[in-house]
Protein backbone atom coordinates (compact mmCIF):
# COMPACT_ATOMS: atom_id res chain seq x y z
CA UNK A 1 0.00 0.00 0.00
CA UNK A 2 1.33 3.42 -0.96
CA UNK A 3 1.57 6.12 1.67
CA UNK A 4 -0.89 8.99 1.44
CA UNK A 5 0.80 12.18 0.29
CA UNK A 6 0.16 15.17 2.55
CA UNK A 7 2.39 17.62 0.71
CA UNK A 8 4.41 17.56 -2.50
CA UNK A 9 6.50 20.16 -4.30
CA UNK A 10 9.18 20.09 -6.97
CA UNK A 11 12.12 22.46 -7.19
CA UNK A 12 14.46 23.15 -10.09
CA UNK A 13 18.16 23.58 -9.28
CA UNK A 14 20.53 25.11 -11.82
CA UNK A 15 24.12 24.00 -12.03
CA UNK A 16 26.74 26.58 -11.04
CA UNK A 17 24.07 28.84 -9.49
CA UNK A 18 26.10 29.47 -6.33
CA UNK A 19 24.24 32.74 -5.67
CA UNK A 20 21.05 30.78 -4.94
CA UNK A 21 22.80 27.80 -3.39
CA UNK A 22 20.88 26.60 -0.36
CA UNK A 23 17.64 28.38 -1.23
CA UNK A 24 15.74 25.14 -1.91
CA UNK A 25 16.79 23.62 1.42
CA UNK A 26 15.80 26.86 3.20
CA UNK A 27 12.33 26.72 1.60
CA UNK A 28 11.92 23.08 2.63
CA UNK A 29 13.03 23.89 6.18
CA UNK A 30 10.44 26.69 6.37
CA UNK A 31 7.67 24.41 5.12
CA UNK A 32 8.55 21.71 7.65
CA UNK A 33 8.61 24.24 10.50
CA UNK A 34 5.25 25.69 9.43
CA UNK A 35 3.79 22.17 9.48
CA UNK A 36 5.06 21.65 13.02
CA UNK A 37 7.57 18.91 12.20
CA UNK A 38 9.89 18.03 15.11
CA UNK A 39 13.11 20.10 15.17
CA UNK A 40 15.37 17.04 14.99
CA UNK A 41 13.60 15.90 11.81
CA UNK A 42 13.80 19.42 10.33
CA UNK A 43 17.53 19.40 11.10
CA UNK A 44 18.15 16.06 9.35
CA UNK A 45 16.06 16.98 6.30
CA UNK A 46 17.79 20.36 6.04
CA UNK A 47 21.26 18.81 6.06
CA UNK A 48 20.33 16.19 3.47
CA UNK A 49 18.59 18.67 1.17
CA UNK A 50 21.41 21.20 1.39
CA UNK A 51 24.06 18.61 0.56
CA UNK A 52 22.03 17.24 -2.36
CA UNK A 53 21.25 20.72 -3.67
CA UNK A 54 24.88 21.82 -3.52
CA UNK A 55 26.01 18.66 -5.32
CA UNK A 56 23.76 19.63 -8.23
CA UNK A 57 25.09 23.20 -8.20
CA UNK A 58 28.72 22.04 -8.10
CA UNK A 59 28.61 19.17 -10.57
CA UNK A 60 25.47 19.03 -12.73
CA UNK A 61 23.80 21.24 -15.32
CA UNK A 62 20.28 20.94 -13.92
CA UNK A 63 18.46 19.03 -11.23
CA UNK A 64 14.92 18.46 -10.01
CA UNK A 65 14.28 17.89 -6.33
CA UNK A 66 10.93 16.36 -5.44
CA UNK A 67 9.91 16.95 -1.82
CA UNK A 68 7.10 14.81 -0.40
CA UNK A 69 5.61 14.53 3.06
CA UNK A 70 3.47 11.55 4.09
CA UNK A 71 2.03 10.70 7.51
CA UNK A 72 5.23 8.82 8.33
CA UNK A 73 8.09 10.27 6.29
CA UNK A 74 9.75 13.08 4.43
CA UNK A 75 10.80 11.70 1.05
CA UNK A 76 13.25 13.41 -1.27
CA UNK A 77 14.06 12.33 -4.80
CA UNK A 78 16.63 14.32 -6.71
CA UNK A 79 17.48 13.67 -10.32
CA UNK A 80 20.17 15.60 -12.14
CA UNK A 81 21.55 15.99 -15.63
CA UNK A 82 25.27 15.91 -15.16
CA UNK A 83 28.46 13.91 -15.53
CA UNK A 84 27.31 11.13 -13.24
CA UNK A 85 29.47 9.44 -10.63
CA UNK A 86 32.12 7.04 -11.92
CA UNK A 87 32.66 5.22 -8.62
CA UNK A 88 29.78 5.45 -6.14
CA UNK A 89 31.59 3.41 -3.49
CA UNK A 90 34.48 5.86 -3.57
CA UNK A 91 32.15 8.89 -3.63
CA UNK A 92 30.47 7.62 -0.45
CA UNK A 93 33.75 7.82 1.48
CA UNK A 94 34.18 10.87 3.70
CA UNK A 95 36.74 13.25 2.23
CA UNK A 96 36.61 11.94 -1.34
CA UNK A 97 35.87 14.76 -3.77
CA UNK A 98 36.12 15.52 -7.46
CA UNK A 99 35.60 19.26 -6.88
CA UNK A 100 37.58 21.65 -9.01
CA UNK A 101 40.08 24.05 -7.40
CA UNK A 102 37.60 26.90 -8.04
CA UNK A 103 34.84 25.11 -6.11
CA UNK A 104 37.25 24.38 -3.26
CA UNK A 105 38.30 28.05 -3.16
CA UNK A 106 34.64 28.93 -2.55
CA UNK A 107 34.64 26.62 0.47
CA UNK A 108 32.83 23.67 -1.08
CA UNK A 109 33.89 20.21 -2.22
CA UNK A 110 35.15 18.75 1.06
CA UNK A 111 33.79 15.32 0.17
CA UNK A 112 31.17 15.21 2.92
CA UNK A 113 27.95 15.66 0.91
CA UNK A 114 26.91 12.08 0.16
CA UNK A 115 28.23 10.70 3.49
CA UNK A 116 26.22 13.39 5.35
CA UNK A 117 23.06 12.45 3.45
CA UNK A 118 23.60 8.78 4.27
CA UNK A 119 24.30 9.56 7.93
CA UNK A 120 21.17 11.71 8.38
CA UNK A 121 18.62 9.66 6.41
CA UNK A 122 16.68 6.56 7.39
CA UNK A 123 16.66 5.17 3.86
CA UNK A 124 19.13 6.10 1.12
CA UNK A 125 19.58 5.00 -2.48
CA UNK A 126 21.80 6.35 -5.21
CA UNK A 127 22.02 5.47 -8.89
CA UNK A 128 24.30 7.14 -11.36
CA UNK A 129 25.17 6.74 -14.99
CA UNK A 130 28.31 8.36 -16.35
CA UNK A 131 27.54 11.13 -18.89
CA UNK A 132 23.81 11.01 -18.00
CA UNK A 133 23.35 11.99 -14.37
CA UNK A 134 22.59 10.88 -10.86
CA UNK A 135 19.41 9.99 -9.01
CA UNK A 136 19.22 10.19 -5.23
CA UNK A 137 16.43 8.95 -3.01
CA UNK A 138 16.33 9.45 0.72
CA UNK A 139 13.68 9.19 3.38
CA UNK A 140 13.57 10.54 6.91
CA UNK A 141 10.98 9.23 9.37
CA UNK A 142 8.79 11.82 11.05
CA UNK A 143 8.64 9.84 14.30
Amino acid sequence: MEEEILYNQSFQIRGRDFVNGGSVSVQIKRILKELGVKPEVVYKVSICCYEAEMNVIMYADLGTLDFTITFDDVIITLEDEGPGIENIELAMQEGYSTATPEIREMGFGAGLGLPNILKNSDDFKINSEVSKGTKLFFKIHLN
